[in-house]
């Protein structure tokens, strides 16, 4: 409970009864102390917010970057203007729009008087207790701040129901138009600006401004390192080196080509499965996200439970691959892979693993290894993958004939896709959480973000080859080609029915990127027993849950078939990680063992790991 303003003889003369106003050491905090030395810190921001505009503009006028494109832009134009275009159809629909506005903000001005006689008044729209923009007791406690609170809150949720309640809208544009109606409240929060956050106010007072000069600097260095884009950092990437404190499991790089590098890991038990394990990775990201340290490694995991582990390092591409397309991915990355491990080990037969778009590859290629004879990998494990892209979440909002266009324009001036065009897609995806907490923080408060080895990942972005990035949108998000059964690669057309070894399909419940959902259809393709299994949290924490941490949870249940929503009732919780369960899994299928092997021993050694292409930058 807050506590009352107290009443003072100038709030009791020439105003309403029982009006109230604010004691002196409740707007203290907001008073500038030294007008001088904030009026120099001020002109110092706008010194650095010139350099952060030169960092911008600079490669543009050289020529470096090309002019940003309206097509995000003109999408959201088009979308919200559809959303108009029901509201206006009818006058009293828009009327009756209006009113529910005005009457929400005429709502939260009655309120915010009756705060002021009693501080317990709870607010019209309840506060989201996972919400942390409003945390600070002044968002409550000052009516100022109570008041901007309570009518962002009225106007993001008046502009959600102009579009849940839009009755003509066809399910793309509904989807579209709530992602971006997502986007624009997010960033018109109040929280996001000095004079209308409270906390920042505070602190923008205590320190005369050095915060700004901080952030503005901050800000310059973030576009420089971007090359005239902002690249948002994160975590404190100073404190983290690969192969150092990252991604240090030992190993050894056995096999190099032009697209991919093979890593085979030094085993930790005296017998390993007979079958070793291929792992493909996403070439969106690096590989080392199943590395990130001992603790939550997952490749240190599976070699503590005998699995003999490979690994394919994807290149950081530049222009010398743009023409590098899916066929080449396939022959030059799992089939290659598949070569080593063979050359390694002496095995034909392979587990594989394959981890989101990674998944999505290896997918396609057990199709195309079903139809050629090629029966090596003898079970697959799919993680937050998808194969149908009916349910595919937030991102098909970036996915339509002309945002591709634009797309494959850009491509094609440098034959790949910038890696933070894809970084700051998927981070939109939870722009709540990772952009605008790290906006105010770095460049409003002027502080360094906490280390973080996830998020330092994150922003550890790759390119990707113009050839690739193309097929995927358009045979994938565009035209779900691989589940219709019409993708076509080499010449031949895929169909996962083909596909009948053993599948072990993990999705994870809260997963933006490849939806529960979307998992539990595509498991619906295959043409062998499947495996569905839910784990808890996203698209990263619900993979990388080592059981040590005993966190989250799991789902296991009936043969994906049917309703999704059916399963998931029926379905039976289990507590903490699902990689013990994966590891039976693995074992039911065959659980013979030999003696461990090392890397080295039938292959050369090129390197240690994690070898040279995954220092490459995006």
């Amino acid at each position: 409970m807050t506590e009352r303003p107290e009443r003072t003889e100038e709030s009791s003369t020439g105003g309403a009864a029982g009006s109230k106003t604010f004691d002196k050491a409740s707007v203290e905090p907001f008073l500038i102390k030294n007008p001088e030395s904030f009026a120099l810190n001020l002109a110092r921001m706008v010194e650095e917010a010139g350099k952060a505009a030169a960092a911008w503009a600079g490669p543009r006028e050289r020529g470096e970057l090309p002019a940003a494109s309206a097509e995000p832009l003109s999408d959201m134009v088009r979308t919200f203007s559809k959303v108009t275009e029901y509201w206006l159809a009818e006058p009293s629909r828009a009327f009756e729009a209006q009113t529910k506005l005005f009457a929400g903000f005429m709502g939260v001005w009655a309120n915010s008087l009756q705060k002021l006689n009693d501080a317990a008044t709870p607010d019209i729209i309840p506060l989201d207790q996972g919400d942390k923009r409003f945390k600070d007791p002044d968002w409550s406690r000052h009516a100022f701040f109570d008041f901007l609170k309570q009518a962002y809150l009225i106007l993001s949720q008046w502009a959600a129901d102009l579009v849940d309640q839009a009755a003509d809208l066809d399910p793309a544009t509904r989807q579209k138009a709530n992602f971006y109606v997502k986007q624009v409240a997010s960033a018109i929060s109040p929280s996001n600006f000095v004079l209308t956050n409270p906390e920042l106010f505070r602190e923008t007072v205590a320190s005369n401004g050095e915060n700004l000069v901080r952030g503005m600097r901050m800000l310059a260095e973030d576009i420089a390192a971007g090359g005239g884009e902002l690249k948002l950092r994160q975590s404190d990437a100073k404190q983290f080196r690969v192969g150092e404190n990252i991604a240090t499991t030992e190993g050894s790089v056995i096999a190099r080509n032009d697209l991919a590098e093979i890593i085979q890991y030094a085993p930790l038990t005296d017998t390993v499965l007979k079958r070793p394990l291929l792992i493909v990775p996403p070439w969106i990201n690096k590989y080392y996200i199943l590395d990130l340290n001992p603790q939550k490694s997952f490749i240190r995991w599976a070699i503590s439970q005998g699995h003999t582990v490979f690994v394919i390092s994807w290149i950081n591409p530049d222009e010398r691959h743009a023409k590098l397309g899916w066929e080449h991915y396939i022959r030059d990355g799992i089939q290659f892979g598949l070569d080593q491990v063979e050359k390694a080990t002496g095995e034909r037969e392979v587990n594989a693993i394959g981890y989101c778009v990674g998944g999505t590859l290896l997918a396609a290629a057990l199709a195309q290894q079903a139809q050629n004879g090629d029966e090596r990998i003898r079970a697959a494990t799919f993680f937050t993958t998808q194969v149908d892209f009916t349910h595919a979440g937030d991102l098909k909002v970036f996915v339509d004939p002309e945002q591709i266009k634009a797309v494959e324009e850009a491509m094609s001036a440098r034959g790949f896709l910038d890696g933070s065009k894809m970084a700051t897609a998927f981070n939109m995806l939870r722009a709540g959480d990772l952009i605008w907490p790290y906006v105010v923080n770095n460049y409003l408060r002027g502080k360094d973000p906490l280390p973080f080895d996830l998020l330092y990942w994150n922003s550890d972005s790759t390119r990707m080859t113009a050839a690739n990035h193309s097929f995927y949108l358009r045979n994938c998000y565009l035209d779900n080609r691989l589940s219709r059964g019409e993708m076509k690669l080499d010449g031949r057309t895929l169909s996962l029915h083909d596909i009948t070894i053993p599948v072990y399909n993990l999705a994870a419940r809260e997963d933006h990127i490849a939806p529960a959902r979307s998992v539990f259809e595509g498991s619906q393709f295959f043409g062998g027993p499947v495996d569905y299994v839910m784990a808890g949290s996203g698209h990263i924490a619900g993979v990388i849950n080592p059981p040590a941490a005993n966190k989250y949870q799991f789902w296991t249940g009936e043969k994906p078939i049917g309703a999704f929503d059916d399963w998931v009732t029926n379905a039976t919780q289990n507590t903490g990680s699902w990689w013990p369960h994966w590891h039976a899994w693995i074992e039911q299928q065959n659980n013979e063992r030999v003696e461990a092997r090392k890397p080295g021993t039938s292959t050369p050694v090129l390197t240690a790991a994690p070898g040279t292409y995954v220092h490459g930058k995006g």
